[in-house]
């Protein structure tokens, strides 16, 4: 991810399952980022996408 893209594209891979946690298991974002992505300014689409990939992260058996 650069942070001189003035739109960050949607992490999305469609694979929308939801965990117990309403976190995606395609690609991280929880049901509330996943809901505010399409009205998020670029910004909040980089901090949605860090939060996201922190999510990824922990999980065992997810990959970038």
């Amino acid at each position: 991810m650069n942070r001189t893209d003035p739109k960050p594209d949607s992490p999305c891979i469609r694979m929308c399952t939801l965990d117990d946690a309403d976190v995606c298991l395609g690609c991280g974002r929880s049901l509330k980022e996943i809901t505010e992505w399409g009205g998020a300014d670029p910004e909040r689409r980089r901090e949605i996408l860090e939060a996201a990939a922190r999510r990824r992260a922990r999980r065992p058996g997810w990959r970038d």
